[in-house]
């Protein structure tokens, strides 16, 4: 993907994302650890942030893909969607930011 890292926040998080930086066609990828693992789940967990169109556009792209709403016990108050890729791995979809970490 030839990313870099755009931010990083002091616990650990990172936001990585295209060289040419935030609001660009590509979405940018935080990567947040977790120190206990989920059973039966990866440790890995994706945050999507669609920099190139607005969260309805992307989840609307993301669907058609092949992404699926995923149900984690959101209260349909978050500002961020749930899905599943086709494999079920979960990841969200958050609102684009304007500014970086």
């Amino acid at each position: 993907m030839d990313f870099v890292v755009l931010g990083r926040e002091e616990d650990g998080t990172l936001e990585i994302g295209p060289r040419e930086g935030f609001g660009g066609p590509q979405p940018t990828i935080i990567l947040s650890r977790r120190d206990e693992p989920e059973p039966g789940k990866s440790r890995l967990h994706i945050d999507v942030n669609a920099t190139g169109r607005d969260q309805d556009a992307e989840l609307e792209r993301l669907l058609k893909l092949g992404a699926r709403p995923a149900d984690i016990g959101q209260t349909g108050e978050e500002q961020w969607h749930v899905l599943a890729d086709p494999e079920g791995n979960e990841f969200c979809l958050i609102k684009a930011r304007l500014n970086p970490l």
